[in-house]
């Protein structure tokens, strides 16, 4: 199935199970393209929450770290990552280090923050052999999809993220804040909400509570928009869960998710929240020099496991305040 465009000079294939895919033909000059195309894909993005720009052949991170300014206003530095990534350029990054072997579910990125992306930019240079898409889901169709008692629940508690930071699991405090230096540390966390206690052996803990359903910034629909599920102890594999509090005990996990009054969240929910999202996934494997643009607000996105050599660049850009997405849930520290 085809239909027009906003730009009538792109072909919008819509295919259930996938997401929206434009086929490119450029003559090499893809800067040129996403120049003259800027408009037309963000009004693509607008209507279906994301797409995947397939042909301009994109092979190396200048060019590519290019495109992503010329599709956007500027690109944004981030701050409180949940894991380690390559910086290519300002704003420009590599996807989260992650085992290849090990998802990473479900997730809208960076939602624990009081400012978080309005739209995410991703280039594949270098397609695994098998796996690895970067998969979405139609947000406000997950909320829609899950139980109402839960929901309601969560719109009235909100969800509560704990950090537990160390120099060997996670992003550490240079990574995830930008600094090492306690004071900058303090101030930022009492700037966002954030409640912190430093540890005996000179770790850092966090807690902060968010809400958990949004209104999106322009159409104002609900948005089912969290990290619930990624970041809880019962999404990770088994082995790695028991390794983890084995070494680090169960207050020690590098980043766990609770309900917001600090109730734990049972291995039951977490399965429910990952299953409405494999029902509602869009997926299509990449392809070396594919451009995708998703709605950070109204769509969810994953990594899948792969196999293989797998490069796939990152920009985030739009800022959207929480202030400003009707949050169902007083920010607090936790």
């Amino acid at each position: 199935m085809s239909s027009s465009s906003p730009a009538s000079l792109l072909d919008l294939e819509l295919q259930p199970g996938r997401p929206p895919i434009l086929r490119v033909e450029t003559t090499g000059d893809a800067l040129s393209w996403a120049a003259k195309h800027r408009d037309a894909l963000r009004a693509v993005v607008a209507e279906h929450g994301s797409v995947l720009a397939r042909g301009l052949g994109l092979h190396d991170a200048a060019e590519t770290g290019a495109v992503f300014q010329r599709l956007t206003t500027g690109l944004l530095t981030e701050k409180e990552a949940f894991a380690p990534r390559r910086t290519y350029a300002e704003g420009v990054y590599s996807s989260s280090q992650w085992p290849p072997n090990q998802p990473m579910c479900m997730h809208h990125e960076l939602s624990y923050r009081l400012e978080f992306p309005g739209l995410m930019l991703f280039a594949c240079l270098s397609a695994p052999t098998e796996g690895g898409a970067t998969a979405v889901a139609d947000s406000p169709t997950v909320l829609d999809a899950l139980p109402t008692e839960l929901t309601q629940r969560f719109e009235q508690e909100g969800w509560l993220l704990t950090r537990s930071y160390n120099d060997e699991i996670g992003a550490s405090l240079a990574e995830s804040f930008g600094t090492e230096d306690r004071g900058a540390v303090e101030s930022y966390c009492r700037a966002n909400s954030i409640e912190f206690e430093w540890q005996p052996d000179g770790g850092l803990r966090t807690r902060q509570r968010r809400s958990a359903v949004v209104r999106h910034p322009v159409t104002g629909r609900r948005c089912w928009f969290n990290q619930i599920a990624f970041l809880n102890e019962w999404t990770l594999a088994p082995e790695v869960r028991e390794y983890l509090i084995d070494e680090y005990g169960a207050d020690g996990l590098p980043f766990n998710t609770r309900f917001g009054k600090g109730d734990p969240i049972g291995e039951d929910v977490v399965q429910l929240l990952n299953k409405v999202y494999d029902d509602n996934t869009s997926r299509e494997p990449w392809q070396a020099g594919d451009l995708m643009l998703v709605d950070n607000v109204r769509t969810a996105h994953s990594r899948e496991p792969f196999e293989g050599p797998r490069e796939v660049l990152v920009a985030m850009a739009d800022a959207v305040h929480l202030a400003d997405c009707s949050p169902t849930d007083e920010v607090t520290a936790g």
